[in-house]
């Protein structure tokens, strides 16, 4: 699965294989378990996503609401998105730091993490960078980005 055309989580899941599915489900929990209050659980661009709702903070760029972080099952591997360790250094270079000491190999781009099974995650290290950043602190460094032209 690339993107899905799923409406709700729910759909989005019934859509993968069980195996599949039971992975996503997982890192799903841990995001849930230490996702900060005000951000919401949606579908947004093909993937799960959580993100600051547009009635909290309308100026986006794009009209759509503030992402914070994303999940999916793609083809061959599943992303992870961390848009706060995309736009804070620290909390890449911390990110990189906790991956080496919890001997994992990070796969990541811009701020696009991917993996291709469970045990690649250090999932207690996933909990802590999605429970990092309160939709405030997410807000003032998307205001901060856009002022740089970034």
């Amino acid at each position: 699965m690339v993107k899905s055309a799923a409406a709700t989580v729910e759909e989005y899941l019934s859509e993968l294989p069980e195996e599949r599915r039971a992975i996503v489900a997982r890192v799903r929990e841990v995001i849930l378990q230490h996702l900060p209050e005000g951000y919401k659980e949606a579908m947004n661009w093909g993937m799960i996503a959580y993100e600051v709702p547009r009635e909290r903070f309308p100026d986006t760029y794009n009209g759509q609401p503030l992402a914070y972080v994303a999940l999916a099952a793609q083809k061959n591997y599943f992303a992870l998105h961390l848009i706060g360790v995309y736009q804070d250094s620290k909390q890449e270079t911390w990110l990189r730091e906790a991956f080496a000491e919890a001997g994992k190999k990070l796969e990541m781009g811009k701020g696009c993490l991917r993996f291709r099974k469970l045990d690649d995650l250090p999932l207690e290290v996933i909990g802590r960078v999605v429970a990092a950043i309160t939709p405030d602190e997410l807000i003032e460094q998307h205001k901060a980005n856009r002022s740089r032209g970034r």
